[in-house]
């Protein structure tokens, strides 16, 4: 026997069979997990509601959504939007869009670029050192006095006995971001000097005998600036969605 639904229902989506009402999106979107992904999407709706741009811009920030999607010709157009189930007009908006999240970051986070930047620079700035590691603290005493006293070539003797992927690079690694290495070995190599070999030392279950190469500073050029407002706006935005969630979680426990 065939259910009927409810006289007040009022399908908006049909998906094979199932037609489903306004009232079972919310639901299911929480089922699946995809909430916090429309929260976010409507916060960014919200924050760049108030950005202006010209018709000029207007219609370079489509051409520029197409050029990134690589939509070339109507065809390729025409597909781009059945795919995503858009008109021609939801494609207008999301090219917009785009550009007013970038005004936006820009407007909203440029002015601390400086001041994060400073905070941050420590684990912005990068090195190239080359690494041996063993399991064998003898080995690694052995190491490091072939490459100090002995003069032997620190490459080959990577190649030949370190137990990492770096063997393959005659233990060179980098250039890296300071962050990046294990943190007792960023700690040695913050504090050295190009050229500076250090003695074994036991860094998780290895020991490393390592020698900074070169020391690259960060600095604030437009590549990091942008990286940075990317990062300022990303930690806001994920504060704005879990607020989000948190207070509509709340209104639904108490209305329960």
């Amino acid at each position: 026997m065939t259910t009927s639904p409810p006289p007040d229902f009022s399908p908006v989506l049909h998906v094979g069979p199932q037609a489903l009402a306004a009232a079972d999106i919310v639901p299911l979107l929480r089922r699946y997990g995809l909430l916090p992904a429309l929260a976010k999407e409507l916060i960014i709706d919200q924050a760049t509601a108030a950005v202006a741009l010209t018709p000029e811009q207007a219609a370079q920030a489509v051409d520029q959504f197409l050029q990134i999607n690589q939509i070339a010709s109507p065809e390729q157009r025409q597909s781009f939007l059945t795919q995503r189930g858009l008109s021609e007009a939801d494609l207008a908006f999301l090219g917009e869009r785009t550009q007013k999240l970038k005004q936006y970051k820009r407007d909203t986070w440029g002015p601390q670029v400086e001041s994060y930047f400073l905070q941050r620079k420590s684990h912005l700035d990068r090195v190239l050192y080359s690494l041996v590691r063993t399991r064998e603290a003898g080995l690694a005493q052995e190491l490091f006095f072939r490459i100090q006293d002995d003069g032997q070539p620190f490459a080959d003797l990577a190649r030949q006995y370190s137990e990492g992927q770096e063997a393959q690079t005659g233990g060179l690694i980098g250039p890296v971001e300071l962050s990046v290495p294990h943190p007792a070995l960023s700690r040695i190599l913050v504090m050295s000097q190009p050229g500076q070999l250090w003695p074994p030392t036991r860094v998780g279950e290895w020991f490393v005998v390592v020698r900074l190469e070169k020391f690259l500073p960060a600095r604030l050029d437009d590549t990091t600036r942008q990286r940075l407002i990317d990062e300022l706006f990303n930690t806001w935005l994920q504060e704005q969605v879990q607020t989000t969630l948190k207070d509509n979680s709340l209104v639904e426990t108490e209305t329960e």
